[in-house]
Protein backbone atom coordinates (compact mmCIF):
# COMPACT_ATOMS: atom_id res chain seq x y z
CA UNK A 1 0.00 0.00 0.00
CA UNK A 2 1.27 3.84 -0.72
CA UNK A 3 -0.35 6.91 0.60
CA UNK A 4 0.77 10.30 0.31
CA UNK A 5 0.05 13.65 1.39
CA UNK A 6 -0.99 16.34 -1.32
CA UNK A 7 -2.22 19.82 -1.65
CA UNK A 8 -5.36 19.95 -4.16
CA UNK A 9 -6.90 23.32 -5.15
CA UNK A 10 -5.47 24.92 -1.60
CA UNK A 11 -6.07 22.08 0.82
CA UNK A 12 -4.18 19.60 2.29
CA UNK A 13 -5.49 15.81 1.59
CA UNK A 14 -3.96 12.39 2.91
CA UNK A 15 -4.47 9.96 -0.27
CA UNK A 16 -4.15 6.55 -1.43
CA UNK A 17 -1.82 6.14 -4.01
CA UNK A 18 -2.39 3.95 -7.48
CA UNK A 19 -1.33 3.00 -10.72
CA UNK A 20 1.09 5.52 -12.34
CA UNK A 21 0.75 8.00 -9.33
CA UNK A 22 -2.79 8.81 -9.62
CA UNK A 23 -4.06 9.55 -6.31
CA UNK A 24 -7.20 8.70 -4.56
CA UNK A 25 -9.11 11.13 -2.24
CA UNK A 26 -11.40 9.82 0.46
CA UNK A 27 -14.22 11.02 -1.29
CA UNK A 28 -13.57 8.55 -4.25
CA UNK A 29 -12.33 11.26 -6.79
CA UNK A 30 -9.07 10.14 -8.53
CA UNK A 31 -6.65 12.62 -9.58
CA UNK A 32 -3.41 11.92 -12.02
CA UNK A 33 -0.02 12.80 -10.67
CA UNK A 34 0.42 16.35 -12.08
CA UNK A 35 -3.18 17.14 -11.26
CA UNK A 36 -1.68 17.54 -7.70
CA UNK A 37 1.17 19.44 -5.69
CA UNK A 38 2.83 16.90 -3.71
CA UNK A 39 4.06 16.83 -0.25
CA UNK A 40 7.06 15.71 1.81
CA UNK A 41 4.88 12.32 3.32
CA UNK A 42 6.34 12.80 6.48
CA UNK A 43 7.46 15.43 8.37
CA UNK A 44 8.86 14.43 11.41
CA UNK A 45 13.01 14.49 12.13
CA UNK A 46 15.29 13.29 9.83
CA UNK A 47 18.11 11.64 10.79
CA UNK A 48 20.94 11.47 8.24
CA UNK A 49 23.76 9.23 7.58
CA UNK A 50 27.37 10.58 6.73
CA UNK A 51 28.85 8.19 4.38
CA UNK A 52 27.09 5.34 4.74
CA UNK A 53 28.86 3.72 1.96
CA UNK A 54 32.30 2.96 1.74
CA UNK A 55 32.61 3.55 -2.00
CA UNK A 56 31.16 7.09 -1.32
CA UNK A 57 33.64 7.85 1.61
CA UNK A 58 36.54 6.81 -0.77
CA UNK A 59 35.02 8.87 -3.31
CA UNK A 60 35.23 12.11 -0.87
CA UNK A 61 38.51 10.24 0.33
CA UNK A 62 37.71 10.10 4.28
CA UNK A 63 37.91 6.87 6.29
CA UNK A 64 35.14 4.67 5.94
CA UNK A 65 33.14 5.65 9.67
CA UNK A 66 33.24 2.56 12.28
CA UNK A 67 30.09 4.11 14.13
CA UNK A 68 27.45 5.71 12.13
CA UNK A 69 28.30 9.35 11.18
CA UNK A 70 23.98 10.86 11.97
CA UNK A 71 22.95 14.51 11.66
CA UNK A 72 19.48 16.16 11.77
CA UNK A 73 18.05 17.90 8.97
CA UNK A 74 15.46 20.72 9.88
CA UNK A 75 12.06 20.46 8.68
CA UNK A 76 12.23 23.29 6.51
CA UNK A 77 14.45 21.51 3.92
CA UNK A 78 11.65 19.39 2.45
CA UNK A 79 10.09 19.84 -0.55
CA UNK A 80 7.81 17.07 -2.69
CA UNK A 81 7.79 14.93 -5.73
CA UNK A 82 8.03 17.43 -8.80
CA UNK A 83 8.93 20.67 -7.03
CA UNK A 84 11.61 22.81 -7.77
CA UNK A 85 14.34 22.86 -5.96
CA UNK A 86 17.08 25.55 -6.22
CA UNK A 87 21.54 25.46 -6.71
CA UNK A 88 22.60 28.99 -4.62
CA UNK A 89 24.31 31.29 -6.62
CA UNK A 90 28.33 31.60 -6.98
CA UNK A 91 28.83 27.25 -6.10
CA UNK A 92 30.82 25.03 -7.49
CA UNK A 93 28.91 21.49 -6.81
CA UNK A 94 25.46 20.72 -6.03
CA UNK A 95 25.39 17.11 -5.71
CA UNK A 96 22.32 14.90 -5.81
CA UNK A 97 22.25 11.82 -3.37
CA UNK A 98 19.76 9.19 -3.96
CA UNK A 99 18.56 7.56 -0.66
CA UNK A 100 16.53 4.77 1.15
CA UNK A 101 14.54 6.63 4.17
CA UNK A 102 13.04 4.55 6.69
CA UNK A 103 10.06 6.32 8.20
CA UNK A 104 9.21 5.46 11.92
CA UNK A 105 5.50 4.56 12.75
CA UNK A 106 5.24 4.25 15.81
CA UNK A 107 7.80 5.30 19.51
CA UNK A 108 11.01 3.24 19.44
CA UNK A 109 12.93 3.14 22.52
CA UNK A 110 15.64 0.49 23.41
CA UNK A 111 14.62 -1.49 19.98
CA UNK A 112 17.02 -4.57 18.86
CA UNK A 113 18.00 -5.15 15.29
CA UNK A 114 15.55 -8.17 15.18
CA UNK A 115 12.60 -6.12 16.53
CA UNK A 116 13.68 -3.12 14.17
CA UNK A 117 11.30 -3.58 11.19
CA UNK A 118 8.52 -4.07 13.22
CA UNK A 119 8.42 -0.24 13.99
CA UNK A 120 8.16 1.05 10.97
CA UNK A 121 5.56 2.42 9.06
CA UNK A 122 7.00 1.90 5.38
CA UNK A 123 9.57 3.65 3.34
CA UNK A 124 10.27 6.33 1.12
CA UNK A 125 13.12 8.38 -1.07
CA UNK A 126 15.17 11.77 -0.74
CA UNK A 127 16.99 13.31 -2.35
CA UNK A 128 19.32 14.61 -0.01
CA UNK A 129 21.33 17.39 -1.71
CA UNK A 130 24.66 18.40 -0.80
CA UNK A 131 26.81 22.35 -1.24
CA UNK A 132 29.62 20.30 -1.60
CA UNK A 133 31.33 23.94 -1.32
CA UNK A 134 31.04 23.90 2.30
CA UNK A 135 31.99 20.64 3.83
CA UNK A 136 34.78 21.13 6.01
CA UNK A 137 35.70 18.04 7.51
CA UNK A 138 34.40 13.86 8.49
CA UNK A 139 33.21 15.29 11.32
CA UNK A 140 31.07 17.86 10.87
CA UNK A 141 28.63 17.67 7.86
CA UNK A 142 27.92 21.58 8.01
CA UNK A 143 24.56 23.20 7.78
CA UNK A 144 25.53 24.88 4.67
CA UNK A 145 26.25 21.46 3.04
CA UNK A 146 22.57 19.98 4.29
CA UNK A 147 20.36 22.25 5.66
CA UNK A 148 19.32 24.61 3.19
CA UNK A 149 15.48 25.92 2.66
CA UNK A 150 13.42 23.35 0.11
CA UNK A 151 16.93 21.81 -0.86
CA UNK A 152 16.31 17.78 -0.03
CA UNK A 153 12.69 16.30 -2.07
CA UNK A 154 11.24 13.40 -0.03
CA UNK A 155 8.20 11.05 -1.56
CA UNK A 156 6.66 11.17 -3.60
CA UNK A 157 4.83 8.56 -1.09
CA UNK A 158 5.39 6.01 2.12
CA UNK A 159 5.20 2.51 0.77
CA UNK A 160 4.15 -0.07 4.00
CA UNK A 161 6.87 -2.18 4.94
CA UNK A 162 5.47 -5.22 4.37
CA UNK A 163 5.94 -4.53 0.44
CA UNK A 164 9.38 -4.24 1.09
CA UNK A 165 10.02 -7.39 2.90
CA UNK A 166 14.58 -6.66 2.85
CA UNK A 167 15.17 -3.33 2.50
CA UNK A 168 19.18 -4.51 2.29
CA UNK A 169 18.94 -6.12 -1.30
CA UNK A 170 17.29 -2.45 -3.36
CA UNK A 171 19.21 -1.06 -6.35
CA UNK A 172 19.08 2.63 -6.52
CA UNK A 173 19.76 4.62 -9.44
CA UNK A 174 19.70 8.39 -10.00
CA UNK A 175 19.36 9.81 -13.65
CA UNK A 176 20.28 13.57 -14.78
CA UNK A 177 17.92 14.98 -17.93
CA UNK A 178 18.13 10.70 -18.48
CA UNK A 179 21.56 10.20 -17.58
CA UNK A 180 22.47 7.49 -15.80
CA UNK A 181 24.72 9.38 -13.34
CA UNK A 182 24.69 7.19 -10.32
CA UNK A 183 23.81 3.26 -9.47
CA UNK A 184 24.40 1.20 -6.39
CA UNK A 185 22.84 -1.42 -3.85
CA UNK A 186 21.71 -1.17 -0.53
CA UNK A 187 24.02 -4.02 0.28
CA UNK A 188 26.78 -1.90 0.32
CA UNK A 189 25.67 0.38 3.40
CA UNK A 190 27.85 0.33 5.98
CA UNK A 191 25.12 0.28 8.87
CA UNK A 192 21.89 -1.29 8.02
CA UNK A 193 18.46 0.05 8.92
CA UNK A 194 18.10 -2.60 11.60
CA UNK A 195 21.26 -1.07 13.37
CA UNK A 196 20.28 2.34 13.01
CA UNK A 197 16.81 2.03 14.17
CA UNK A 198 18.34 -0.03 17.23
CA UNK A 199 21.58 2.46 17.41
CA UNK A 200 19.19 5.56 17.42
CA UNK A 201 16.81 4.27 19.68
CA UNK A 202 19.24 3.68 22.31
CA UNK A 203 19.70 7.49 23.68
CA UNK A 204 16.61 8.73 22.21
CA UNK A 205 13.22 7.69 21.01
CA UNK A 206 12.02 7.73 17.64
CA UNK A 207 8.46 9.26 16.85
CA UNK A 208 5.87 8.18 14.37
CA UNK A 209 6.66 10.55 11.31
CA UNK A 210 10.50 10.42 11.85
CA UNK A 211 12.40 9.40 9.35
CA UNK A 212 16.00 7.74 8.60
CA UNK A 213 17.95 8.58 5.45
CA UNK A 214 20.11 5.89 5.27
CA UNK A 215 23.58 8.04 2.92
CA UNK A 216 24.01 7.22 -0.57
CA UNK A 217 26.95 5.58 -2.75
CA UNK A 218 29.43 6.85 -4.61
CA UNK A 219 28.17 7.94 -8.31
CA UNK A 220 27.91 11.70 -7.23
CA UNK A 221 28.38 14.81 -10.05
CA UNK A 222 27.02 18.17 -10.49
CA UNK A 223 23.84 19.69 -11.36
CA UNK A 224 22.74 23.06 -12.30
CA UNK A 225 19.54 24.94 -13.41
CA UNK A 226 17.17 23.55 -15.79
CA UNK A 227 18.30 20.04 -15.27
CA UNK A 228 15.27 17.15 -14.59
CA UNK A 229 16.69 15.09 -11.67
CA UNK A 230 15.28 11.57 -10.82
CA UNK A 231 16.04 9.03 -7.95
CA UNK A 232 14.74 5.45 -7.78
CA UNK A 233 14.85 2.78 -5.98
CA UNK A 234 14.27 -0.94 -6.79
CA UNK A 235 10.51 -2.14 -5.05
CA UNK A 236 9.58 1.62 -3.96
CA UNK A 237 9.48 4.21 -7.05
CA UNK A 238 11.06 7.22 -8.24
CA UNK A 239 11.21 10.68 -7.19
CA UNK A 240 11.46 13.70 -10.01
CA UNK A 241 12.69 17.49 -9.19
CA UNK A 242 14.10 20.18 -11.22
CA UNK A 243 16.64 22.65 -10.27
CA UNK A 244 16.32 26.40 -10.65
CA UNK A 245 18.43 29.74 -10.36
CA UNK A 246 18.31 30.93 -6.56
CA UNK A 247 16.71 33.95 -7.93
CA UNK A 248 14.31 32.28 -9.68
CA UNK A 249 13.07 30.55 -6.68
CA UNK A 250 12.84 32.62 -4.50
CA UNK A 251 11.18 35.34 -7.27
CA UNK A 252 8.49 33.09 -7.77
CA UNK A 253 8.39 31.15 -4.54
CA UNK A 254 9.35 33.87 -1.75
CA UNK A 255 9.47 32.11 1.66
CA UNK A 256 5.60 30.65 0.69
CA UNK A 257 6.94 27.33 -0.16
CA UNK A 258 9.22 27.15 2.85
CA UNK A 259 8.13 25.53 6.13
CA UNK A 260 4.75 23.81 8.12
CA UNK A 261 2.89 22.18 4.71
Amino acid sequence: MKYARIRYQGENFEVMVEENNAVRLKDGRLLQETEVEWLPPATGNMFALGLNYADHAAELEFKAPTEPLVFIKAPTTYTGHLCHTWRPDNVDYMHYECELVAVIGKKARNVSQADALSYLAGYTLCNDYAIRDFLENYYRPNLRVKNRDCTTPVGPYIITADEVPDPSKLTLRTWVNGELRQEGTTADMIFNVPYLIEYLSSFMTLQPGDMIATGTPKGLSDVKPGDKVVVEMEGIGSLTNFIVTEKEFFEKYGTNAIGEK
